[in-house]
């Protein structure tokens, strides 16, 4: 925790309903079972307004409703009140979800105009980096002395992806405002990719680092958002999207990174891109209300040794784009029935095993609409996530005006402190050679 917050209270959330026996063990699904155990972290910043209850005066009467209101939730969403039994199993045995109260001495509004990603971890009820998953689901509120609260939670990603988060919160804020309708899931999602024997487990891990973990905050405005479509557009990706554009831009720049820290060694670079298969199912309502990792992770692999820059930003551009698509209902048939998905996962092991693998891992939130998540006080003034324990590894998300993107970056501090450099320095010469470019072009109208 930061100097400044103090922790009122600590206490286990129990859904208000007993969960019934013949619901008491769920199975997790393949895709479940590939991800390691660590927390997604996520906070919301709500600015005080008397109008709407949130005040300085009644900080314990809204802590005890968020508590009744997260109990209530919780019975629709047992689940995430149990416990991993192990890689196959989640024990729905009511255990219960920490709740975290505490108070800072400072103003919401200060806290946020220059975000310090070390000072968004004290809004957090643990630490996503280091903490060891032991409950499913973590909330923390933070009051301020102005009245606003920032709400904080940790998800573990062995349960959950970030769709199944948001409809959680979207459920939770809805009963704390006393609706009774919103979006229910289903826990199934083991009857449409059955588990696998232990060799899935954990797949991922790889991704997971040993070194201490930092992370940065990139902030891409409108005017670098259009300099870096200008440079992705070609003949094979003539429409770039924001995400892709994003998602490129870091992954050059980590291949930049990792060549100067060992220029003489082989290395090939992957570039992993989790894509959400709900919406790519046909049709697409099979889906949609399923609970869980329902998502996959294609990549895209490049062994360039030079940095041919605008060049090398089509090259990966299309190659991304490709993995991208490949997530198409064909091949989400094939991964149910078979193990098309695992196979193309498990196509790396000899690059793993040598060492010779240097990866990035990417995660787009910009279709959600976090900026509308309603507890009764009005939107958030600013929605953010944190340092996830995870190497090389960035999650995109709108910015707080909607026409821009936010990268939240983690990796190592050495890299971070490369990549900011190199970051700000080439987003400068892309800005000046969209400028150089529309420049030349209205001097050739005149000829």
């Amino acid at each position: 925790m930061g100097a400044g917050v103090q922790v009122i209270s600590r206490e286990l959330i129990k859904p208000s309903s007993e969960t019934p026996p013949h619901l008491r063990k769920l199975k997790l699904s393949y895709l479940d079972q590939s991800l390691p155990s660590f927390y997604v972290p996520l906070v919301f910043f709500y600015q005080a307004d008397e109008l709407r209850g949130l005040t300085t005066c009644n900080p314990v009467q809204i802590s005890q409703r968020l508590k009744q209101s997260l109990s209530k939730t919780l019975t629709s969403f047992y689940p995430l009140a149990g416990r991993i039994e192990d890689d196959f199993v989640v024990d729905c045995c009511d255990a219960g979800v920490e709740f975290i109260e505490a108070r800072l001495n400072g103003q919401l509004m200060d806290a946020i105009q220059e975000p310090d990603v070390e000072d968004v971890k004290q809004y957090l009820p643990l630490d996503p980096t280091t903490d060891k998953v032991t409950t499913l689901v973590a909330v923390q509120t933070t009051f301020f002395d102005c009245g606003g609260v920032a709400v904080g939670l940790c998800f573990s990603h062995k349960i959950a992806d970030f769709t199944s988060i948001m409809v959680f919160i979207n459920a939770w804020a809805a009963t704390f405002r006393g609706d009774t309708e919103f979006s229910r899931f289903s826990f199934d999602l083991a009857s449409y990719f059955p588990s696998r024997d232990s060799r899935v487990s954990d797949f991922f891990r790889f991704l997971q680092s040993d070194e201490k973990q930092t992370a940065k905050r990139f902030v891409f405005d409108k005017e670098k958002l259009a300099a870096l479509k200008q440079i992705a557009t070609s003949l094979s990706v003539k429409n770039p999207t924001r995400v892709e554009v994003v998602s490129v831009f870091f992954w050059k720049h980590f291949m930049e990174v990792a060549k100067s820290r060992n220029p003489e060694e082989k290395r090939t670079f992957a570039a992993f891109q989790a894509v959400n298969v709900r919406a790519r199912k046909i049709p697409p309502q099979l889906l949609e209300n399923v609970s869980g990792n329902c998502f996959m992770v294609p990549f895209a692999i490049s062994e360039s040794t030079e940095c041919r820059d605008v060049e090398e930003f089509h090259d990966l551009t299309r190659k991304l784009r490709s993995a991208i698509r490949k997530i198409n209902e064909e091949y989400i048939q094939k991964s149910q029935i078979g193990n098309s998905y695992l196979d193309d996962l498990f196509s790396l092991s000899p690059l793993l095993f040598k060492g010779e693998l240097e990866s990035c891992v990417f995660s787009s939130w910009c279709g959600f609409p976090v900026y509308k998540v309603d507890y009764g006080w009005g939107n958030p003034v600013w929605f953010c996530s944190s340092c996830w324990p995870l190497k090389n590894f960035t999650v995109l998300m709108n910015s707080r005006y909607g026409d821009g993107i936010e990268a939240w970056v983690s990796t190592s501090k050495e890299n971070i402190e490369m990549l900011e450099t190199q970051v700000n320095l080439q987003l400068l010469c892309y800005i000046a050679y969209q400028f150089l470019n529309i420049f030349t072009h209205d001097i050739t109208m005149f000829y």
